[in-house]
């Protein structure tokens, strides 16, 4: 199955999974879902848009039954020719085709990272919180996190630029074109509150936390703001400010749902 995101794959954990940025949100996220994760009942877990494969390997890790999809069979070569634990199977998915027949069971958790839900269109978005809903044990639990429409590093890095276009891109209910190495990929960007009620027939919210209110976007991580000891300062202000009225503002924000009974 071919993908935009094949052209990314090969480079994808230099530019992002194992760049300074990447792994200060990384561990945020993984701060916020550990009361999910780590606890001593074996849990079945659905990643979907898992890319090179970095989270379903640590949920692997803990013990749990994992399978991770992606539509780019470029990002699953390069997970599964890492080093992995025999209880995760990557498997190449499109998540609009991905129904409650498609693994014929159900899963405690099912997990998407990194923006990998902003790729689809408000319509896409209704169908696919029927699809988890049906995927997921009673009492699931449905984590996501996306890029929402009000990141202010976004908007100051490209206002100091003079690019007052590129720095509100993300406020818009329509897509946007974004760049994903030279390949155009349509992005919708969403609030925590549009999520809570595009989900709402299906799901509770649980839980909504900023990742990267301080922390930058990762297309800086060439810039002095992503090296020691800038960075530093900016991943403890992270673990300081973590409202979830200041989501909106950051470059990520993770909501956790809980299937309705």
């Amino acid at each position: 199955m071919h993908s935009d995101f094949d052209v990314a794959a090969a480079q994808y954990d230099a530019i992002f999974t194992y760049s300074n940025i990447g792994k200060a949100q990384r561990k945020l996220v993984f701060k916020y879902i550990n009361p999910i994760i780590k606890q001593d009942k074996k849990l079945s877990i659905l990643e979907l848009n898992c890319g090179t494969g970095a989270d379903a390997i640590e949920f692997a890790k803990l013990g749990h039954d994992v399978i991770a999809t992606d539509i780019s069979s470029g990002m699953i070569e390069v997970a599964n020719a890492k080093p992995h634990p025999e209880n995760v199977q990557f498997q190449v998915q499109d998540i609009n085709t991905i129904t409650k027949d498609t693994f014929h069971k159900q899963f405690d958790v099912i997990f998407s990272d990194f923006g990998g839900i902003n790729c689809l269109s408000h319509e896409q978005l209704q169908t696919f919180f029927k699809n988890a809903a049906d995927l997921l044990l009673p009492n699931g639990t449905l984590a996501i996190v996306l890029m929402p429409k009000n990141c202010l590093w976004e908007r100051f890095y490209f206002t100091l630029k003079g690019d007052r276009k590129k720095a509100t891109r993300r406020n818009t209910t329509k897509s946007i074109v974004a760049n994903v190495d030279g390949v155009g990929v349509d992005t919708w960007y969403y609030n925590p509150k549009d999520i809570s009620a595009a989900a709402n027939n299906y799901f509770n919210t649980k839980k909504i936390k900023p990742i990267g209110v301080t922390i930058p976007p990762s297309y800086l991580e060439q810039s002095f703001v992503a090296k020691f000891p800038m960075l530093n300062i900016f991943k403890g202000i992270d673990s300081i400010v973590t409202a979830s009225s200041l989501a909106k503002y950051a470059d990520h924000f993770l909501i956790v749902l809980e299937k309705r009974s």
